[in-house]
């Protein structure tokens, strides 16, 4: 491979004497001589086949070509200090990558603002996001299939944080024949109509939850098919407020009145699956997500 005949430290100075307008105070900013800027900038015009700094008095103007090798300068020293800072997190047992299971009764945007905001302070780690549907949010927690789990349920010989609370609302397209029956719903008459389910999507352990009272049901896989399907009036469902909050502000969806004003709801905790093992990057993303919801 052939090395770079441009050091790091030449195009640094270059980035400096652009960003503070002159050598003088280049050399400030660096501590360096005044001399030793002058010869670094001398030595790095030489070495390229187009001269990027032009001396107009005082001051160091970018060529045409300049501007554009500053921009690449940049790039090129900002992927160094990343380099630096990644085996400085290394060093320290910093995880590379981290799993998060995330069940389906939780609405995603929060979560997402929160990872957002963890890759733009840790970009060196990867985040993987494990959407789960019942037991496969507890076979991420049994089988350390994830570093950090939000779901509904706490497994037992683990700790949970209860950080938010999901409420489960019956709803149907407004033209659903449903509507035509006297409010409150009777359990029994709920029976008659078409529940939409979601398939639970573990392996080991399957299981249903909720209220499976209807005889006609259509399985789906993922919450927001189960939202399309009612939407097209295929059935009723019970679907968490928060995903479908705007389609009820709009009137694509409305709930259903039932007796007893039954309405479900249910607690969201974050449980670490490594709590001995979990690493620095791992405890960080904890306490963003403890500190968004809490």
């Amino acid at each position: 491979m052939k090395l770079p005949r441009i050091t790091l430290e030449q195009w640094a100075v270059f980035k400096t004497v652009v960003d503070e307008g002159s050598f003088a105070k280049a050399a400030e900013e660096l501590n360096k001589s005044q001399s030793s800027i002058s010869y670094i900038i001398q030595n790095l015009q030489q070495q390229l086949p187009t001269p990027v700094l032009e001396i107009k008095g005082r001051k160091a103007e970018l060529t045409d070509a300049g501007k554009t090798l500053y921009r690449h300068a940049n790039n090129l020293l900002d992927n160094a200090a990343n380099i630096e800072q990644a085996a400085a997190h290394l060093a320290l047992g910093w995880e590379t990558e981290l799993t998060i299971a995330i069940d389906g009764v939780m609405h995603l945007e929060p979560v997402l603002d929160v990872i957002q905001d963890f890759s733009n302070q840790y970009p060196q780690t990867r985040i993987r996001i494990l959407e789960t549907v019942l037991s496969a949010t507890e076979e991420a927690i049994l089988e350390k299939k994830a570093d950090i789990v939000l779901s509904p349920k706490i497994v037992p010989g683990f700790l949970g944080t209860p950080v938010s609370t999901i409420t489960m609302m019956a709803v149907a397209h407004p033209a659903h024949p449903i509507f035509l029956i006297q409010a409150p719903i009777s359990e029994a008459e709920l029976k008659q109509q078409r529940q939409i389910v979601i398939r639970d999507s573990g392996i080991k352990r399957q299981q249903d939850a909720g209220w499976l009272g209807s005889e006609q049901r259509l399985t789906v896989s993922h919450p927001a098919t189960s939202i399309q399907a009612v939407k097209a009036g295929i059935g009723f469902a019970f679907l968490p407020q928060a995903m479908i909050q705007a389609d009820l502000d709009k009137g694509l969806l409305k709930p259903i009145e039932l007796s007893n004003q039954a309405i479900r709801k249910m607690p969201v905790y974050l449980i670490n699956s490594k709590p001995d093992t979990l690493g620095p990057a791992g405890q960080a993303l904890s306490k963003l997500l403890l500190s968004r919801f809490i």
